[in-house]
């Protein structure tokens, strides 16, 4: 499995209206894509002052997924964000493939 995480450092002054936003809209629009099984929304503690940062987590059965949501959705999904909240947020990307889980 792999796991797409896009932690994001929000402006203090719309993370309320972000996050809600991320909730209903954004979150899931990416799961429409079926790329993904599962997903989450943590957020990072230690924050810096002026804003609020979080780590949203979608979780791919394999990397075929994950190449594929990147190839035909990620582009259009990133630009709506971007064009949403431009100049008030900031954001970088991690892959990680799950080599072993205990739930």
């Amino acid at each position: 499995m792999i796991l797409y995480n896009v932690t994001v450092s929000i402006d203090e002054d719309v993370h309320e209206e972000w996050l809600k936003w991320m909730k209903e809209k954004h979150i899931p629009d990416v799961m429409a894509t079926g790329m993904f099984k599962e997903n989450r929304i943590c957020k990072v503690e230690g924050e810096e002052e002026g804003g609020k940062t979080y780590a949203i987590q979608y979780v791919a059965p394999d990397r075929e997924h994950y190449d594929r949501y990147q190839k035909e959705f990620a582009a259009g999904l990133q630009a709506d964000h971007t064009q949403r909240y431009q100049g008030k947020f900031a954001a970088f990307r991690t892959i990680l493939e799950i080599l072993h889980e205990t739930r």
